[in-house]
């Protein structure tokens, strides 16, 4: 049952990080007026979403390589927590969205790691 939970919160965290960056890819209208109310410049946006799919191909590559997978996991946890302080810094009630990534990253970390018995 562990295992089913896990595959499912790391498979939705992998596609919406995935969606993610195909929308900062394509210089989504809505996420460059988000960045702008952050302070984040726009030249930015390419470099993150990198980041995004690069932590959603790690989250998959962890069903074959744990090790990946944690280290994913807490790479797009570290970068939601970064984009909250960011919002937050810039006084930007924006920090919501980032705030449902970083849960389902965290869940995808925690559930990683008690599925593999290394508590």
């Amino acid at each position: 049952m562990l295992f089913v939970l896990y595959t499912v919160v790391t498979v939705v965290t992998a596609a919406v990080n995935t969606m993610s960056a195909v929308l900062d890819f394509r210089r989504y209208e809505p996420i460059l007026v988000n960045m702008e109310k952050a302070g984040v410049p726009a030249s930015s946006l390419f470099g993150l979403g990198v980041l995004k799919a690069a932590g959603a191909a790690g989250l998959l590559a962890g069903f074959a390589v744990p090790l990946i997978g944690t280290a994913a996991a807490v790479g797009l946890a570290l970068f939601f927590v970064g984009a909250i302080a960011v919002h937050l810094r810039a006084r930007d009630h924006g920090y919501w969205l980032p705030g449902i990534f970083l849960l389902l990253a965290v869940g995808s970390l925690v559930l990683g790691v008690a599925h593999r018995g290394a508590w």
